[in-house]
């Protein structure tokens, strides 16, 4: 039990401290996509921090397995270099005891990485898409800056002014651009206000001496409408975007999935608990290395595997919700992979001895 508990220890402290590292650097990513909104005006600091954290939640599934497996490669890397995995050897422990607390720690990892995949992240991106939607339902016209291009509505809506005149609530030599389904709208007007509708209560935009353009996306003439007045709301009609939808989808909805997409959603978050362990494991046999080759050599090969694999996984997902690929084995290609490199790890065969002993 001591033993196991020293090879636990030694694996959960890079863990936590490579973890805490990747968060920093994936929130700071984030953080500076948001903040060009934020220094226009169009997000304020609190909204800014709830998104870069609802994104840092939605991205721990990915995050935690890849910091648990680079740190099993680290601590049992370190061990051998220190001799120390030679002297358990020695003293009667066998290579299934160092397995077996490296598998148990696992499966506290990948219990911890179901819920996030099932439940958290689904309500993250839930959470993350009602919050932009929010902000953008409080968009207001006079905080825009002149000459700047504006998206809103996940970019379905593009909004440009002129000139600005936050004393007067009022814009000059507005354009505003609006995609939809089967269309394309064009709203030129020399002069825009905002305000709340007197019935909905809800944002709009009052436009004066203006023109709209309509293209129909089916290759129809267009219309075009010269207007004194007219009035465009600022709320989108649906919180959640139809292409979001599968990520926002609680994974009950999904069973039984109702297309492909769905399908294939439902197969990543089953694969992220499954991947904690298989590459717990694999971790084992790649952090075997002699004093002259160093721990690089196996940790190099780690992070090789792990990209190959996630790309793999990622790349199959979108064929599966394409109907490219058949469902079965469908996303689960990157876990027979895994096995593969396991097996061909743990039997060593001729061209894998040499390469440890090179």
């Amino acid at each position: 039990m001591i033993i196991d508990r020293y090879i636990m220890r030694e694996i959960i402290k890079p863990t936590v401290i490579i973890c805490i590292v990747l968060v920093g650097i994936f929130g700071c990513y984030i953080a500076a996509r948001f903040w060009e909104d934020a220094v226009h005006g169009l997000l304020t600091g609190t909204t800014v921090f709830q998104l870069v954290l609802l994104r840092i939640i939605i991205a721990s599934e990915v995050l935690l397995p890849t910091t648990f497996y680079l740190s099993v490669v680290i601590a049992l890397g370190r061990l051998h270099q220190n001799g120390e995995i030679t002297a358990m050897f020695t003293g009667g422990i066998h290579i299934a005891r160092i397995t077996l607390a490296v598998f148990s720690l696992s499966l506290l990892v990948a219990a911890i990485v179901a819920v996030l995949s099932l439940y958290i992240r689904p309500w993250a991106w839930t959470q993350f898409f009602l919050l932009k939607t929010q902000t953008e339902a409080q968009f207001e016209l006079t905080r825009m800056q002149s000459g700047n291009f504006y998206e809103i509505s996940g970019g379905d809506r593009v909004i440009f002014a002129d000139e600005v005149a936050p004393r007067e609530s009022q814009a000059k030599g507005v354009f505003i651009l609006n995609r939809k389904d089967t269309s394309l709208q064009i709203i030129y007007a020399a002069r825009a206000v905002q305000h709340n509708d007197e019935k909905t209560n809800a944002p709009v935009i009052s436009f004066n001496h203006g023109r709209l353009y309509e293209f129909s996306a089916s290759g129809r003439k267009g219309v075009i409408i010269e207007f004194e007045n007219a009035t465009m709301p600022l709320r989108p009609d649906n919180p959640i975007l139809p292409d979001h939808k599968v990520k926002a989808a609680a994974t009950s909805t999904l069973v039984p999935a109702r297309n492909l997409e769905e399908t294939a959603e439902l197969e990543w978050r089953i694969i992220t608990p499954m991947s904690t362990i298989l590459l717990a494991l694999l971790a084992i046999p790649l952090s075997r290395s002699s004093p002259r080759q160093g721990r690089r050599a196996g940790t190099l090969l780690a992070i090789v595997i792990f990209a190959v694999y996630y790309n793999l996984s990622a790349i199959t997902k979108k064929l599966v919700s394409q109907g490219v690929i058949d469902v079965l084995p469908g996303i689960f290609w990157g876990q027979l992979l895994l096995l593969a490199c396991l097996v061909l790890l743990v039997w060593r065969p001729p061209f894998i001895r040499h390469w440890h002993r090179q």
